[in-house]
């Protein structure tokens, strides 16, 4: 058996496969980045290796780092989680090289399936059929307008390594495909093109299979309440399935395992349609965010499965689903103002108690949330005998959270699982975005959702009103907290940061512009309306524009948000470069109106 597991990750799952380590007997490993360095899962390790600095490349992406505390702390295996690395079959091979356990499929297995487009291609050789699309990479424009031409819209893209719902963009016209191929130049070789089902549901398998070939799908669950296709509330088993789709389900996902030799856990993602029509979407091969909710309803713990099955043990004998259960995704997310990505401080933290309820979190009151990583902040999981008491349960876990300092759409999931809509299953993957995210945009229909509409963001007042108060974040016992203050107690001692207002550069204050709903000041100036990373820069200085023509790609907590130009005119001035981080409210392109030049020369 292991006996001393570097866990390559951080947050909630850390502190997951950490906690099983103590209770098998099993020394944990942590590694941190600098912002992670008063984390609960550093905390809760047996040991705790800082890697050095704060972004991913630096650190939880960084293998050659790993692999020194991998060495240094004398670990026999890794466990890498989700995300990060636990799908990169380099790093599974060098770790294997090292002579270390890997806690996961081989590296043949990940270099099969982690790659959308090979599981594509070996899906329809054994017979699994994948949603219709292009089984290669798009390599022009015209191989998609061929597809199209064949299909019709709506289609989706997506990166043959994208994971998590990442690299997926949906196109309704031949608009939307410009739009693509200008935010991506000639770089599409790494996606692929699938039809888009609107009205399916995503179910998926959870599955293991160990050395000695045994197999078995642990349990279905549902997925369909998506956000930019980010998953938002689980359940298992999936309810209400069409006739004969269970069996459809175990039969493919036990076809793709054996094709590849699968050894460990992992999950079959489909596509079910009203009536009965499956397709394959694709096999991630690692535990998923929502294992908890197989674990509830089965009694086994996933984890501990992951570590015998690596250790060479035959896997436990999963028992039919007893219960239903619910997994929420507490993410730093603000429904009020279109689920757009939440930072600060942490400064009140309250869990739900009572039977059948369970929180994995790696976060504590105090604890600063940073766009640098994903914005998850917690997985609420409900358990009942049955769906309709797991929701009533769900509604008074999620009434009873309590988390300030920043958004959460709790009260709105709350809200959600209540809907007629909901029971006896959510409809489709675009439920929730076609039918509950527009009503967040009527202060009435979102009143009775549970969101308050988004304070404004100008104040009332004069604007020197608006800059008389500041906001400290400052510790007090070990805690750190918000202060905010009268801004003259502090003049002079430094630089405050303002929450809840627009900052001034020389007197012109940015403000929404109403039709394209950028942020722009009065020199024409779009800034960034979220702290992000800069992912492509796609205009140069002195580029004609017309107005909606895509600026800037920023990516905020594995989110991608389009800035386009408010206006037709021309690019004055760039103040950003690709994988520069830039805050709220910072400078990102100069757009001068159409005729003002002319203008300004006379």
């Amino acid at each position: 058996m292991i006996s001393r597991v570097l866990v390559a990750n951080r947050s909630e799952i850390a502190l997951r496969v950490i906690r099983t380590a103590r209770d098998l007997g099993i020394t944990s490993i942590a590694v941190y980045a600098d912002s992670d360095r008063d984390a609960q899962f550093v905390t809760e390790a047996d040991e705790a290796y800082a890697l050095g600095g704060t972004a991913y490349a630096e650190t939880y992406m960084n293998a050659d780092k790993l692999l020194d505390v991998a060495a240094r702390s004398h670990a026999d295996a890794v466990h890498p989680g989700y995300g990060f690395l636990s799908e990169i079959p380099g790093f599974a091979q060098a770790v294997l090289d090292a002579g270390i356990a890997w806690i996961g499929p081989s590296p043949q297995v990940l270099d099969a399936l982690g790659d959308k487009i090979k599981a594509r291609r070996l899906a329809e050789s054994v017979d699994v059929a994948p949603v219709a699309g292009i089984s290669g990479p798009v390599t022009s424009r015209t191989l998609v307008d061929d597809f199209v031409a064949a299909n019709g819209y709506p289609i989706v893209t997506k990166k043959a390594d994208g994971g998590g719902g990442r690299g997926i963009t949906v196109m309704e016209s031949d608009e939307d495909l410009d739009l693509f191929f200008a935010a991506h130049g000639h770089e599409t070789d790494g996606f692929f093109v699938e039809r888009f089902i609107r009205t399916a549901r995503h179910v998926e398998t959870q599955c293991a299979r160990d050395s000695h070939g045994s197999f078995a799908v642990i349990s279905t669950r549902d997925c369909s309440v998506q956000r930019r296709n980010q998953k938002l509330i689980e359940e298992a088993p999936a309810p209400a399935l069409p006739e004969g789709v269970e069996e459809t389900l175990v039969d493919w996902s036990r076809r793709l395992f054996e094709a590849v030799g699968y050894v460990g856990l992992g999950t079959c993602e489909f596509l079910v349609e009203g009536d009965g029509r499956v397709s394959f979407l694709e096999v991630n091969p690692r535990l998923q965010v929502e294992h908890t909710v197989s674990e509830e309803v089965t009694g086994l713990d996933l984890v501990e499965q992951q570590l015998r099955i690596a250790s060479g043990e035959p896997m436990a004998e999963a028992p039919a689903p007893r219960a239903h259960s619910f997994e929420f995704r507490i993410t730093c997310e603000d429904p009020a103002s279109g689920m757009i990505p939440s930072t600060g401080t942490v400064t009140r933290l309250r869990w739900p108690l009572g039977h059948g309820v369970r929180i994995e979190s790696g976060i504590n009151e105090g604890v600063t949330v940073t766009p640098d990583f994903d914005p998850m902040l917690a997985k609420l999981v409900v358990t009942a005998p049955s769906r309709e008491a797991a929701i009533a349960r769900a509604r008074r876990a999620l009434a009873e959270l309590d988390i300030k300092g920043v958004a959460t759409p709790a009260a709105l999931y709350s809200s959600v699982v209540a809907l007629d809509e909901f029971s006896p299953h959510v409809p489709s993957t675009r439920w929730f975005e076609d039918s509950i995210l527009p009503r967040l945009s009527d202060p009435g229909a979102a009143a009775e959702l549970g969101v308050r509409p988004a304070a404004p963001s100008q104040p009332a007042g004069p604007p020197a009103q608006a800059e008389e108060r500041a906001t400290f974040v400052v510790e007090l016992d070990g805690r750190r907290m918000e202060l905010t203050v009268p801004r003259t107690m502090f003049a002079g001692a430094g630089q405050a940061h303002h929450r809840g207002v627009q900052p001034l550069r020389g007197g012109a204050r940015a403000r929404s512009d109403a039709r394209s709903g950028e942020l722009v000041d009065p020199t024409g100036m779009v800034n960034s309306q979220i702290q992000a990373i800069v992912v492509r820069v796609c205009v140069e200085t002195g580029q004609r524009v017309s107005r909606g023509d895509l600026l800037v790609v920023l990516e905020s907590m594995k989110m991608e948000s389009y800035v386009h130009a408010p206006y037709d005119g021309t690019v004055a001035d760039i103040a950003v470069t690709g994988g520069q981080n830039v805050s709220a409210f910072q400078p990102l392109v100069r757009v001068t109106r159409a005729g003002e030049t002319a203008k300004e020369n006379q």
